[in-house]
């Protein structure tokens, strides 16, 4: 087993030395291209920085996209071409280590191949050449679609929750520590609901990451793991703030949305004592002693009930849209049913009258016919809601409805 290992180094110390020798003579980038294959060599040892440095150079923004994509590429082929755990995940690292720490046209470039090469996908990757490498391959293929998930929640959320965070602010109780919050803690109900399920997915792929086998105590898979680990309280801290937002807007929300809001709602506890079950497990590696874990708590079983209580009377739409539908009635009602064809008829089997006498009654059924006053004011543009009530009638209509969707406790 020693001699078959041996010859396994070998045999990949020496496939490193004929593409680095390739690299000099035939290509265009040789400098990038013996970075990354120097990076990603078959040494069982994390990526050694000054090669990870010359790749972050060469995918900075002030480099041509063309330099940048020819970077994917390489990246890419490398990836594809591999049937050894070690290059696989030190491919896998670089890729990681260039979002969080490169430039974003990396990210750009990676997000446009993806489209057409899903450099990510190696569901079929493998290395059985030995347990070590069978327990490193599956995890391996987990920490690819953990990487995947991540490109899929930028997409979504149009900033990355790694690295854009609103300034720190000190807290509410008015102690003097201070954290930075997520863009989530300003977002709107209709894009939390589209927000915050991509980031629990991605947090279900985090914890998947989650080393079985041979593959626990292995020193490299620990390494790609605690880059992991630092993504995961900021992700979390990311659910948690939108859920706080979520929670504020939810009883103005209509039946529908707060049907998704409560599943969202639901799914983040059970995502907490997931990721709790996690760092327990963590705490048993040797990156653990770089790291403070901290403390989750479950959402109160209480309020669960009160969400569900509004689901059961909330309307169908939301408060906002309400006010709206019902100024655009009051502006503009519809005729009753047969209404017009009832005129007409009058006017048809009406005999015919002296000018004199027509113009007479018109007038006088002009007084009569008064305009009806508006519920609210249409000439202001500053109330574009309708808030600024200006007829008495408004003022009843709202205190005989000020009780609509109150909570109100039994007995």
């Amino acid at each position: 087993m020693g001699s078959f290992k041996s010859f396994r180094q070998a045999y990949g110390a020496l496939k490193d030395s004929t593409t680095v020798g390739l690299a000099k003579v035939n290509s265009d980038f040789k400098d990038l291209d013996i970075a990354i294959v120097k990076a990603t060599n078959h040494v069982e040892c994390p990526p050694k920085e000054r090669h990870v440095r010359k790749i972050l150079a060469a995918t900075a923004v002030a480099r041509p996209r063309a330099d940048i994509a020819y970077c994917i590429h390489a990246l890419a082929k490398r990836l594809s071409k591999t049937r050894n755990w070690i290059v696989a995940i030190k491919v896998l690292i670089v890729i990681h280590r260039t979002l969080r720490e490169g430039d974003p046209t990396f990210r750009e470039e990676l997000m446009n191949y993806s489209h057409r090469g899903r450099i990510l996908q190696i569901s079929n990757f493998k290395d059985d050449s030995s347990p070590l490498a069978w327990d490193c391959s599956a995890w391996v293929r987990t920490y690819a679609l953990f990487l995947e998930e991540r490109l899929e929640c930028f997409r979504v959320l149009k900033f990355d929750i790694e690295t854009e965070r609103l300034p720190k602010t000190s807290s509410p109780a008015g102690a003097s520590k201070s954290r930075s919050t997520s863009r989530t803690i300003l977002s709107a109900s209709d894009e939390l609901i589209e927000q915050l399920p991509v980031l629990q997915q991605l947090l279900y792929r985090l914890i998947g990451c989650q080393p079985e086998g041979a593959a626990y105590s292995n020193y490299l898979v620990q390494y790609a793991l605690a880059l992991i680990l630092k993504e995961s309280f900021k992700i979390y801290c990311g659910i948690n703030d939108g859920i706080i937002n979520l929670v504020d807007m939810f009883f103005d929300m209509s039946k529908h949305d707060a049907v998704k809001a409560l599943n969202i709602y639901k799914r983040a506890g059970q995502q907490a004592e997931s990721l709790a079950e996690f760092y327990e497990y963590c705490k048993g590696l040797d990156l653990a002693r770089n790291f403070q874990f901290p403390t989750l708590r479950q959402p109160p079983p209480s309020f669960l009930a009160t969400m569900e209580e509004y689901i059961k009377e909330a309307p169908q739409t939301s408060s906002v849209q309400n006010r709206l539908e019902y100024e655009q009635r009051e502006e503009s009602p519809p005729p009753a049913d047969g209404v017009e064809e009832k005129q007409v008829e009058e006017e048809n089997n009406k005999p015919l009258q002296e000018p004199a006498a027509a113009a007479a009654e018109e007038t006088q059924a002009k007084e009569e016919v008064k305009e009806p006053q508006p519920l609210v004011s249409l000439d202001s543009t500053d109330d574009l809601l309708g808030l600024n009530e200006i007829n008495p009638r408004a003022l009843e209509l709202e205190e005989s409805n000020a009780l609509a969707l109150a909570i109100v406790p039994s007995g």
